[in-house]
């Protein structure tokens, strides 16, 4: 896992992935809820994933709305835009909305390189800082490990 600008830079952040597995399994794992609720710390994703659609990410407790957008850009496998705004905290949810990008990019033999950029975060500095660093590589790193392993970086039935 590598990351970039998330340390000099609150206006975009760069993280990237190397993941065994398909386009297809990645984009599914994105925007499926039975996946993001295995990785995306129990948020369930609702969406069509098309241009001009809501996404939607719920709390666990399948009620409280943690994300509420419109798809900006949807280029299944391999591409999806959306606008971001973290509903779960008073403070950040007062902040303007910033972006997600999602790439994903097959470098052949069953590998994806998948990349998130979180950018727009000029005028939002409590965002920034949240999503920052372990914010977005316990996501990206728990997408991964489900996508090659099956199950979820925090798994409580694995031991530690």
């Amino acid at each position: 896992m590598t990351t970039t600008d998330t340390l000099t830079s609150t206006t975009t952040q760069v993280y990237q992935v190397l993941i065994r597995a398909t386009a297809q399994r990645i984009w599914d794992a994105i925007t499926t809820p039975e996946f993001t609720s295995r990785y995306f710390h129990g948020a369930r994703v609702e969406t069509t994933g098309e241009t001009g659609t809501p996404l939607r990410y719920y709390a666990p407790d399948g009620t409280t709305l943690w994300g509420d957008e419109i798809i900006e850009q949807a280029d299944p496998p391999h591409k999806l835009v959306v606008p971001w705004r973290s509903l779960y905290d008073q403070e950040m949810a007062a902040e303007p909305r910033s972006r997600v990008t999602w790439l994903i990019e097959e470098q052949g033999r069953g590998v994806c390189l998948l990349t998130a950029v979180h950018d727009r975060l000029e005028n939002s500095p409590k965002t920034a800082k949240s999503i920052g660093g372990i914010g977005w590589l316990t996501v990206i790193d728990g997408l991964k490990t489900l996508l090659e392993t099956g199950h979820p970086l925090f798994d409580p039935d694995l031991q530690t």
